[in-house]
């Protein structure tokens, strides 16, 4: 099996890549249709959901979270 990547788009979905394995609270799979990449809604405006249906552009979702980058050294006083 390899990796799994789940990325986040600016204003929009979180886009999963790899082999995995979507299942609801009852058990149940969702079917991807071997698709090599899945679109998952974080607005929550989708009439699709889990999955994305592009409502994220007309609902004012906003978010762009960015991963924590390790401090930079800065120079000293002068």
């Amino acid at each position: 099996m390899g990796d799994v990547v789940i990325k986040t788009r600016e204003n929009g979905p979180l886009l999963v890549t790899g082999d995995f394995t979507l299942i609801d609270q009852h058990g149940q799979k969702f079917d991807l249709g071997g698709q090599p990449n899945v679109a998952l809604c974080r607005c929550g405006g989708s009439r699709k959901r889990p999955f994305c249906d592009g409502s994220h552009r007309y609902n004012g979702f906003q978010a762009g979270e960015l991963a924590n980058q390790p401090p930079t050294e800065s120079a000293p006083p002068a």
